[in-house]
Order: C-alpha cells, then structure tokens, then sequence
C-alpha cells in the first residue's frame, strides 16, 4: 500500500470515530438536560438575590439567612453529586452505542477500512490488532464481531478471484505428462483459450508443445505432418509476438526439427539453421536449462555425422556448410549432466556414442550401463533402450 493511501485509510478512520463520539455526547447532554429540569428550584423575589430581609422561599417554606445558605450550599452539592451521577450513567449507556455506531459505520460507507488495513498488516508481518490501531485509534471491532467477519470472508463474498490463466496453464502442463487422451485434451483446451490468451507467451509456448505431443502421439503420416506443420506455424507467430521468451524459442526450434522430417533436401538443410539459431537463443536467455543443452547435443552430433555429399548441397545452397564436431556434441551432453545429473536415458545413450566415436570405449560403456539403470516410462526411454540394447555388446 502507498504512503498516500494508508493516510486515506487513516483520516477515514479518524472521522468514523470521531462520528462516533458526537454521537455519544450528544446523547450525553440530552440526558443531562432531563435531570437538571427535575432539580429542585430556589425562587428568589425580584427585589435582592438572596431575598427581601434574608428569607428565602424553598417549595414554599420561608427560611432564616443562615439556615437558607447552609441548605442552598448542600442544595448545590446534591446537585454536584446528582450530575456527576447522572454523567457516568450516561456514559455508561452510551459506550456500547458508540461500539454500535462506529461498527456500523466501518461496514457501511468505511467497512473496507479494516478489511484493507489487516491484509497490509499480514503482507507487513503485523497482528490485526496493531493495524486496526494504527493511529492511535481503535475500530471498536469485538472478537465475536471480527469471528463474525471471518465467517463471512469465508463464505467467498469478498474472496481474491483465482488467477484464470494460472490455472489453465496448470492443468495442461499435468495434462502433457499424461496419456494420449490428456495430450489430446491439451491441445483442444489450448485451442478453446487461444483467443481470450493468445498473445500470452507463457501460454504460446504450451500451444507449440501440444502440437509437438500430438505429432509424436498420432499414428497417421498424415495426420502426424499436418501437426507438425501447424507446431511450427503457431512457434513461427509465437517468437513474433515474444522474442524474449526462452521457452518459446527452445519449442519453436523442435518443431523446426520436427518438420525436417517432411522437408526437401534444401529446406531440411535450411530449418537446421534456423533450429541452431533459436536454440542459441533460448540458451541466452535461460541459460541454466538443461534441454536447449541437449537439444543443442543433437544437432551437433546430427551435423557431424553428414555425409559429403549433404556438406556441399549445404555450402552450395547457403554458401557455408553447418559446422559441429563429436566433441561440441559430447561437451553439450556432458553439461546437461552438470546442470541435472540422470537428465535422461537418451542422454546417456548419446554420451556413450560420442565416446565411442572419440576412441574412449571405458566411458562409453560406464555411460550404457548408467542408462540401464534408469526406468523406461516414456516412448524416449523406449528409443533409448533400443539404441542401447545394440550399442552396449558393441563395446565389448
């Protein structure tokens, strides 16, 4: 809260308060009034103050001088005595119309005052009981009226709305670790929001990673290259829309190496570069994540496993070959087990090609058998296990 609120918030509560206590005094005069109008009355004669000769008239009985101002000095203090009753009784009477009124006061025009004031006490690691009488002034809330409003705020009437699009994005994250169906159900939830959050990155990239899950999950080469298209398409607008967003950089990239599977010689060739050039990107912007380091692994493996022929249609078309070496490859792998030791099986398992191809036949075989002990849970630990089942005799 603002410096220029919380004194808001103050005067408001000082003019309650101060509504309150006229309140209280006014009913206090007006029953003070009331008594003073039943006092016994002196009538003096128009001629002396204290009467003709020295008598004084009481309700009708005439009176000595002396007796008269002995009686008027005790008149006087019985009346002294009666008022300072009748004031504390009055007070009495009127301190729970105050409690009354200042309650009622803080829930009609100023009820939020309270309200605000203990949500800034909690953020600010006070009790409610100090933000209440901050000021120097007190609400005049009792316990049972505050477990009154307790069970109100619990009732939802002045509840914090939840977060929409923190909750959309929850559910599909646990949806895209699930089966077919919940990867399924992610895209199409995904598709119903894409107007109300489409220009939300961390919404965009969940869309690219859908249609990556549907493209790996569908059966049909059809069916799998329409997802694969649409992916890139949909990762294509998302980098436009948010250039700063590692993650959607990092997906976009996939579904750029997803798409070589369909491409022309020439394309393929061409999305190799784009899919380098985003990953570099993610890599800048988050540089701690594991999987652009992976993803970077397999590119440079992929490259330096072409052939010659593919080296000069790439230099042929674009002018300079892709460049990438076993040993970039291994290095990318090694720091994805730096950064998050046991990534994954395939990590494992490209660890030990890389080894095998630089002559280092111990390690390849220590970096199998660590991938054997991992489950397989997923399709990629399925591949894996495959690879190593052909990959862990050859090494002897």
């Amino acid at each position: 809260m603002t410096q220029s609120s919380d004194h808001r918030v103050l005067a408001l509560g000082v003019l309650t308060c101060a509504t309150g206590i006229s309140l209280a005094i006014m009913l206090y005069q007006t029953r003070k009034s009331r008594r003073r109008a039943s006092w016994p009355k002196l009538h003096l004669s128009s001629n002396d103050e204290r009467g003709v000769g020295g008598l004084v008239v009481v309700d009708g009985s005439v009176l000595q001088g002396g007796q008269a101002e002995v009686l008027e000095r005790l008149g006087a203090l019985m009346q002294s005595v009666s008022e300072l009753k009748d004031e504390v009784r009055a007070l009495k009477e009127a301190l729970p119309m105050l409690q009354d009124h200042v309650r009622d006061e803080l829930r009609g025009r100023g009820g939020q005052v309270a309200t605000v004031r203990r949500a800034a006490a909690r953020a600010e690691g006070q009790s409610s009981e100090e933000a209440e009488s901050e000021g120097g002034y007190m609400t005049a809330l009792t316990d049972s009226e505050e477990g009154e409003q307790s069970e109100g705020d619990q009732s939802g009437e002045e509840q914090v709305p939840v977060d929409e699009l923190s909750v959309l994005l929850g559910r599909v994250d646990v949806l895209h670790k699930g089966t077919e169906a919940d990867k399924r159900e992610s895209l199409a939830t995904l598709l119903e929001k894409k107007e109300e959050f489409g220009c939300n990155s961390q919404f965009l990239w969940r869309f690219v990673r859908a249609y990556s899950d549907l493209h790996d999950i569908s059966s049909n080469a059809e069916e799998k290259k329409a997802h694969a298209e649409t992916g890139k398409k949909v990762g294509e607008e998302a980098v436009t829309l948010d250039p700063t967003s590692a993650e959607i950089h990092q997906w976009y990239a996939i579904m750029c190496g997803i798409m070589a599977e369909y491409e022309t010689v020439q394309n393929r060739i061409k999305n190799g570069y784009i899919f380098k050039e985003h990953l570099d990107k993610a890599i800048e912007l988050k540089p701690l994540d594991p999987m652009s380091y992976y993803l970077l692994g397999r590119w440079c493996y992929a490259v330096a496993q072409l052939s010659w022929i593919e080296r000069k249609v790439a230099a042929t078309l674009f002018g300079e070959p892709p460049s990438a070496t076993v040993q970039d490859a291994l290095e990318y792998f090694l720091k994805v087990e730096e950064l998050s030791p046991k990534y994954s099986k395939l990590n494992y398992v490209f660890l030990a090609k890389c080894y095998k191809d630089l002559g280092q036949k111990g390690q390849a075989k220590k970096m199998c058998e660590d991938a054997c002990l991992m489950d397989t849970v997923s399709k990629e630990d399925e591949e894996a296990q495959k690879e190593l089942d052909l990959l862990h005799p050859s090494l002897g």
